[in-house]
């Protein structure tokens, strides 16, 4: 997360070269599938980058991946830690420094001329389970789709600092970072590292400097949540009066965490809204657009459906339900932007996307729309516990639990039951100032039966102080899952922290060691 990355991407895309941009949290393995999925002739990295006070050696990492990667042939590496032990084979691997040395400042590059459906990139998605899949995005109607967002979602203005709290190794990196800031004129801002380090005000110190952030858009809201457990005092020391706009977007944001945020950085006078959208759209499709015209906020909701886009809530047949009700979230027609395909895969793009309901894109979410039109993305239709036949998203047996005030985040997994087949049980992470206790285990669950229905009740509850989580601030709910069910973790890459796996399953152990002690 440097300038020279997003300096890359524009030379690629300037030359008409595809590229992929890869994540620097994956293993050499990773990295190795995706260069060979691509066919990638040539690798832009740097000799390390820093994280939460640690080097990252990338181009160690970037060595391993090229003994199984034959078509790459050269690789250039930007210095930006200074290491001096740095492996450069020679005829292969150069110098950012070194190329760029003889090349006047003023030199122009002719931009190649390329159809609208010509692949600008490829990003690879879902790589946690299974093969990784390439979503490829064209040059014209990406284009077109990030304008109007931009002008519809962000009322963007040539003068305004767009703070986009994202990783460029993800879609909302690419979108809301690189192309769609800039080709409004804007400024953009990006960071390198973690937003709790050093301190938990790293994002507000970010809004104040440079003459203050006009628009902030966070991804995701956990990361949100993450800074809701540090309190108001860490906000309150920056002046964020610049901002004029809020956004967020990611995992669905809670009504507290949209309240906290709106009333602290928002004076709540701003708009706020939560989009909706993800790797294989693009761009945003559903959010509130003050750019066109300010409806009212409702906190929690993504908002209506932007122009153009045909969305609805189906159920298992495909057909429309009444507003209120949980169903699948689809969209009927296409629009500019979305993918073209899945990179050398074009039956596995027609299998996920088109046919589970035919003539639909399938989204792979759970939503709701209200009676107003407004939708409510509830998750991911996979994250789901059947209890006693009974269907509960992970996500919203979350958001009851984060509807207590002592509780900063919490991740819901799924557990074999003799006779529920499943029941669901919680790791907790609480606010300063909270204490575990039974009283309060007996609370959370009261507020999750209040919330959700008697069907929802918690089969335990742990207090942990850290859940694991990707380095882009995603709850790893499937390392959850597997420390309590006894599986294999799998692939654990893009693990922030291995400590938080750890405590995960010292919580669990203690309850089983508590278990057996009781039945002797």
């Amino acid at each position: 997360m440097i300038p020279e990355l997003p300096i890359a991407m524009l030379a690629a895309a300037r030359l008409g070269v595809i590229f992929t941009v890869v994540f620097s949290g994956f293993t050499a393995q990773a990295l190795a599938d995706r260069l060979n999925d691509a066919e990638a002739k040539l690798v832009i990295t740097a000799d390390g980058g820093y994280r939460r006070g640690r080097v990252i050696r990338l181009k160690e990492i970037v060595d391993k991946a090229l003994e199984q990667s034959p078509t790459v042939k050269n690789v250039i590496v930007y210095r930006r830690v200074g290491l001096n032990d740095i492996n450069m084979v020679k005829g292969r691997d150069y110098w950012w420094h070194e190329l760029m040395r003889d090349v006047p400042v003023n030199t122009y590059v002719e931009p190649e001329p390329v159809e609208s459906e010509h692949p600008l990139y490829i990003l690879y998605t879902s790589g946690t389970t299974g093969k990784p899949k390439g979503i490829v995005h064209d040059t014209g109607g990406y284009m077109v789709l990030l304008h109007a967002t931009m002008k519809w979602v962000f009322d963007a203005r040539e003068d305004d600092i767009h703070f986009c709290t994202a990783d460029i190794g993800w879609v909302t990196g690419h979108s809301y970072i690189v192309f769609g800031p800039l080709l409004e004129g804007m400024t953009t801002i990006m960071y390198e590292g973690a937003p709790d380090y050093p301190n938990p005000d790293r994002w507000w110190a970010i809004v104040e400097r440079y003459g203050g952030a006009t628009i902030l858009y966070t991804s995701p809201p956990t990361g949100i949540r993450t800074l809701m457990r540090f309190g108001d005092d860490w906000v309150k020391r920056h002046d964020l009066s610049t901002i004029r706009l809020i956004h967020s977007v990611g995992e669905p944001i809670n009504p507290e965490a949209w309240r906290w945020l709106w009333k602290l950085a928002g004076r709540e006078k701003v708009p706020f809204g939560s989009t909706w959208w993800m790797t294989e759209t693009g761009g945003i499709l559903i959010s509130h657009a003050p750019g066109l015209a300010l409806v009212p906020l409702k906190p929690g909701t993504n908002g209506p459906p932007l122009l153009g886009i045909d969305a609805d809530v189906v159920d298992d047949n495909g057909n429309p339900i009444q507003p209120g009700q949980r169903g699948y979230l689809v969209i009927r027609r296409p629009w500019p932007g979305m993918l073209l395909t899945i990179w050398r895969d074009p039956d596995r793009y027609v299998k996920t996307y088109w046919s589970k309901f035919p003539g639909m894109f399938y989204a792979g979410d759970y939503a709701v729309k209200d009676e107003d039109g407004y939708f409510w993305v509830l998750g991911r239709a996979d994250e789901v516990i059947k209890v006693a036949g009974h269907r509960l998203g992970t996500y919203e047996l979350e958001s009851a639990l984060i509807q207590h005030p002592a509780v900063a985040e919490a991740a819901v997994v799924g557990v074999p039951d003799p006779v529920k087949g499943e029941v669901p049980v919680a790791y907790v992470v609480l606010k300063q100032g909270y204490q575990p206790s039974e009283q309060l285990k007996a609370e959370l669950n009261n507020t999750v039966r209040e919330f959700v229905g008697p069907i929802a009740t918690l089969s335990n509850i742990f207090f942990v102080t850290k859940l694991p989580k990707t380095r882009s601030g995603k709850i790893m709910r499937r390392l959850v899952r597997a420390v309590v069910t006894g599986q294999p973790l799998g692939d654990v890459t893009t693990l922030e922290d291995e400590a938080s796996v750890e405590e995960v399953k010292k919580a669990y152990e203690e309850f089983k060691a508590e278990l057996e002690k009781l039945s002797k």
